[in-house]
């Protein structure tokens, strides 16, 4: 049977609010939390607390439900023969985390064969959560959530990220000089889950992004598209790794031809 996306998704909420205390109380109870690990460059870090979130939700998810898969950004992998995968960032914003910046996330997504049918992002800072499932609609805290219709981009807010290779830094930072005169003004907060949710909020008009992999995006992107968010990469391609544009239908052309232009899937 095709499990039930409403039931996947109060599984999700649950353990996502139980890893957002663990790593909330973590960093409440020290001046500095430490860095245990690198990844892709010395700046691209994992804290201890990274690693204890994905152990919580990793056991918790699949305490619930045995045969599922999962994929965590700290490298829990788990081959499952339900149908159902997890997609999981413990934090979400690991660098805002360390310098006790309040924009970090927990994201957790449930695929089903490949198709994210329920997300949650929560933010333990604020304690905003971020709730949908397919064809369900997008909620924060419970509260229905809509883009903001904005369909001029010299009227539009965009955020955007950047990457932690400095020749990918250099690129984008050429695509976003090339941005910033075509827009009212450009935000950059660090967690591109919160990004995306944030567009499906109305606090942004837009987003884009080069570089993400699918634990930044699963969740956070199932919530803008039940939000009224177009979610895709240039020429009607999939989100990935890329590009990332999300808009609303009305400025999501304008915004896609600019970055097309500016061969912003590119590293220069």
């Amino acid at each position: 049977m095709t499990p039930d996306p409403g039931t996947l998704l109060d599984l999700a909420v649950d353990v996502a609010h139980e890893a957002g205390r663990l790593v909330r109380d973590r960093r409440d109870a020290v001046d500095r939390i430490t860095v245990s690990a690198t990844k892709s460059t010395p700046t691209d870090v994992v804290t201890e607390s990274d690693t204890a979130a994905e152990a919580l939700i990793r056991r918790r998810l699949l305490s619930a439900r045995p045969g599922d898969g999962l994929l965590g950004e700290e490298g829990a992998t788990v081959t499952g023969g339900s149908g159902v995968a997890w997609v999981v960032d413990p934090i979400d914003g690991t660098v805002n985390y360390l310098y006790d910046i309040p924009q970090y996330a927990v994201s957790i997504a449930a695929q089903v064969d490949g198709r994210t049918v329920a997300g949650v992002v929560h933010n333990p800072a604020s304690g905003q959560t971020w709730a949908a499932t397919r064809g369900g609609g997008a909620r924060l805290d419970g509260r229905p959530v809509r883009e903001s219709g904005c369909d001029r981009l010299d009227r539009a807010l965009v955020a955007t990220g950047f990457g932690y290779d400095s020749a990918r830094r250099a690129a984008q930072a050429d695509v976003l000089r090339a941005v910033l005169p075509r827009v009212r003004d450009v935000r950059r907060l660090g967690a591109a889950s919160l990004d995306l949710c944030g567009v499906a909020t109305g606090w942004f008009d837009a987003y884009y992004e080069r570089g993400l992999a699918p634990w930044d995006l699963a969740a956070g992107a199932l919530v803008a598209e039940e939000a009224g968010v177009l979610v895709e990469g240039l020429g009607g391609a999939a989100p990935g790794p890329e590009i990332v544009i999300a808009a609303g239908p009305a400025l999501f052309p304008a915004l896609h031809d600019l970055l097309a232009s500016l061969g912003a899937d590119r590293d220069g």
